[in-house]
């Protein structure tokens, strides 16, 4: 036997030694296939991880506007980083003209698998998860419930939810005094997160189902408590490696489910059954002609309106959203505006307390403003007409919005080769400066949300200070930002730009007006971290697996006393 004969034999009859050299081969062709892309032309820092690359550096909110601060200066604006494995290149465009490309042609720059499946497997694929011809369906049934006449019709809904929360926190201190025997001391340490929470849970559930959630008061409703186990429970207490096995090892995460896999797979049915019991009762009513004076919130809310939309007589067949497409838009409107607009509120709550002058000074300008009559529509609108208006609360709101933004960064796959224009030259590997450079289908793209919103040589030296007064006389170099609100990247930009960005900040504005106006917000002992899960959230440190929270010492605001 000749000795090609021979090692063929060996192989054939060793299984490890034919699965090792097959691994080999595999890994030598795709070696050579690797070395033929033109990622590799732009510079990469060093020191990836074997497993994980630079993604940690890319992702953390810790970790990540230090580490692009230090490449930006040695490597220049477009950045190569190892993705999971050292043979993954992706891209870290942190150049205003190459990202604004990217988000301009989402056609092109689409989610990938994973962001879409683990978006998925939470909400049903609705507009978050959905892409191409879908998403515009999507969009186009989901737009008209997003105009500002409709929205300015939820304007007393968040009002009188404020209001509620308000009185909420006021009943407990009170309480507490009662049982202390205390006279005085109306504080209380709160998870400003979690009730804020609540709150927001009740706006969109109004907003979104015309469905009465009752969160502020108690936290025992069924579909809100699916809402809970999905939203809060199994995804901020999810880790890394298990998001990881759940998208790359979907079967093996069914075999061995977690606690957090098992809490979705039970809100889930708990949504579906309600919800789409909702579905069709809210469908049944619009057709049979149904008045909108019949309803809660005069048919203004989201399901409504996009049944409304979507039964137009000059939709085609084709072009009308499914029964669970409706369902599946609505289960994302609440998650991302529950989510979104609870952080958003919380983060700045908690920079105002390690703020206390910008606090106080927020407050005196919130408190010039006489508060409505509850009981008039038309005074509270033009109450919100006042606080929209008013400066410093719009730079304290911005500011929040681009140190603390809910959502860290997002991710896209080019789903064809493309040339990616540079605001100023690239100079590749090879020592040659080009104007722009190209990219292979496949390529994955981080969109780095806060690390634009960070960038030092855009915003200034203090670009990682909470300064509220900076949007008074903000750099020349800030508007080449392409974001959808004042250069900033929090709700994205493009044709993918978060479509309820109106209605976060009339809830935000709303709810910081009530809130600051009343009480005074504090630091408490324990160290509040943030963390990516999905979103930025908040995490006492060394607590990690107790959830999103974000303790505070709250106390009942007092006129010439608190200031």
């Amino acid at each position: 036997m000749d000795l090609e004969s021979s090692v063929i034999h060996y192989a054939l009859f060793h299984p490890v030694s034919f699965a090792i050299a097959t691994l080999l081969f595999t890994y030598a062709v795709y070696r050579c296939v690797a070395q033929t892309d033109p990622l590799l032309l732009l510079p990469s820092p060093p020191n990836a991880r074997l497993l994980g690359g630079h993604v940690p550096d890319v992702v953390n909110p810790s970790l990540s506007y230090r580490a692009q601060d230090e490449w930006v200066k040695k490597y220049g604006r477009n950045i190569r980083v190892q993705g999971m494995h050292p043979w993954e290149h992706r891209l870290l465009p942190l150049d205003p003209v190459s990202l604004g490309h990217v988000l301009r042609n989402y056609a092109i720059y689409q989610k990938p698998w994973q962001s879409r499946h683990q978006i998925s497997s939470l909400v049903g694929c609705g507009m978050f998860a959905a892409e191409s011809e879908t998403y515009s369906r999507h969009r186009r049934v989901a737009t008209p419930a997003f105009s500002w006449r409709n929205l300015r019709a939820l304007i007393p809904l968040v009002f009188n939810k404020g209001e509620e929360l308000k009185d909420k926190w006021k009943e407990m201190m009170e309480q507490q005094v009662a049982e202390s025997g205390r006279k005085s001391g109306m504080s209380l340490k709160l998870d400003v997160c979690h009730w804020v929470s609540r709150a927001t849970f009740d706006v969109v559930g109004l907003a979104a189902f015309d469905y009465q959630f009752n969160a502020v008061q108690d936290e025992s409703n069924e579909l809100l408590c699916a809402y809970k186990d999905m939203f809060e429970t199994a995804v901020a207490q999810s880790t890394s490696v298990q998001a990881l096995i759940s998208v790359y090892f979907p079967l093996w995460a069914k075999i061995f489910p977690s606690k957090g896999s098992e809490a979705i797979l039970r809100g889930q049915e708990t949504i579906r059954r309600v919800a789409s019991k909702l579905v069709q009762q809210k469908k049944a009513w619009i057709l049979a002609g149904g008045e909108e004076t019949d309803k809660l919130h005069g048919g203004k809310d989201l399901l409504s309106l996009m049944l409304k939309s979507n039964l137009a007589t000059d939709v085609p067949e084709s072009e009308r959203l499914s029964d669970e497409d409706i369902l599946n838009n609505v289960n994302t409107f609440m998650f991302a505006g529950t989510d979104t607009i609870s952080l958003a509120v919380t983060w700045t709550l908690f920079l105002l307390a390690k703020h206390p002058d910008i606090q106080t000074r927020l407050r005196a300008e919130l408190r010039a403003t006489p508060p409505p009559d509850r009981t008039s529509d038309d005074s509270v609108h033009a109450h919100y007409n006042e606080l929209a208006s008013l400066p410093f609360l719009n730079n304290v709101c911005r500011e929040s919005l681009r140190l603390m933004p809910p959502i860290h960064s997002s991710m896209r796959t080019a789903t064809e080769d493309d040339v990616i224009p540079t605001s100023t030259p690239v100079v590749g590997t090879d020592g040659i400066a080009r104007d722009s450079f190209a990219i292979r289908k496949g390529t994955l793209v981080h969109v780095p949300m806060e690390g634009m919103n960070l960038d030092k040589e855009l915003w200034g030296d203090d670009a990682w200070q909470f300064i509220p007064d900076r949007w008074d006389h903000l750099p020349k170099t800030v508007a080449s930002v392409p974001g959808s609100y004042s250069s900033l990247l929090t709700f994205s930009a493009g044709g993918r730009a978060c479509i309820g960005q109106r209605f976060s900040l009339i809830e935000m504005k709303t709810f910081l007006h009530t809130l600051i106006t009343n009480f005074v917000f504090s630091e408490a002992d324990e160290k509040v971290v943030k963390a990516n899960v999905l979103m930025t959230r908040p995490y006492v440190s060394g607590r990690f697996k107790e959830g999103s929270q974000c303790p505070m010492i709250v106390t009942q605001y007092v006129p010439g006393e608190s200031d």
